[in-house]
């Protein structure tokens, strides 16, 4: 039984990104472009690594374009369709698409819940606040923290919420 290519180029990118700090941009960027190289031009997850490396940079404009690709092939799956969602709508933000950001991470919030709840809500609180929406914005993240504190759970969440009631 051979290894799947996908799955090793998948675990060597997270332990290139794990070390990103100790890269330039050029010398990072294309050392996950020849990971990504190793798959098929196509690839999702190629496409997904080469807009986390740009992305990662602050090449938002770049970003988004291979994200979108990636997303559409459907061929990207968990955890890595879920991060091309959020990092691809925070990068939109970042190029003044807020709203069309926001209606991404809407309709992934409704996807279901996982580890990456708290990066869906800080991106879509982001996007609130970016489209003049601070006070849901603030509301979406104390309800997100809310979870994590050692105390005061229910109160936090009960001002988020009513930080958005009429």
């Amino acid at each position: 039984m051979t290894a799947d290519p996908r799955a090793d180029v998948n675990h060597r990118a997270a332990a290139l990104f794990a070390t990103i700090d100790d890269y330039d941009e050029q010398d990072f960027i294309a050392a996950i472009d020849a990971l990504a190289a190793e798959l098929p031009a196509e690839d999702p997850d190629g496409l997904f690594h080469r807009a986390c490396a740009l992305d990662s940079w602050g090449h938002s404009a770049q970003a988004v374009p291979l994200y979108r690709k990636a997303l559409d092939t459907g061929g990207l799956t968990g955890e890595n369709r879920r991060r091309a969602v959020i990092q691809m709508a925070s990068s939109m933000r970042n190029t003044g698409q807020a709203q069309p950001a926001l209606e991404l991470l809407v309709a992934e919030h409704d996807q279901g819940s996982d580890h990456l709840d708290d990066a869906l809500a800080a991106t879509t609180a982001l996007c609130l606040a970016s489209l003049g929406r601070e006070r849901e914005g603030l509301s979406t993240v104390l309800l997100a923290l809310a979870k994590h504190l050692p105390r005061y759970n229910r109160s936090m969440a009960n001002y988020a919420r009513a930080l958005v009631e009429d």
